[in-house]
């Protein structure tokens, strides 16, 4: 895993679509602009769908 610090205002870039934003950092909490392609989906980890338990075992 690449661990990398940015200041608000800051950008990462990821190849050559995708754009990470810091836009704001407030006590723990950071908030990020993710600028990707449409067809591109960005989900936070916690809302990704699993596979229910019996499938992963298969």
């Amino acid at each position: 895993m690449l661990v990398l610090s940015r200041k608000e205002g800051e950008r990462l870039k990821l190849g050559d679509s995708i754009v990470i934003t810091v836009v704001r950092v407030s006590g723990e909490k950071v908030r990020l602009g993710i600028e990707a392609p449409a067809d591109l989906l960005v989900l936070r980890e916690e809302l990704e769908p699993h596979a229910p338990p019996e499938a992963k075992s298969a």
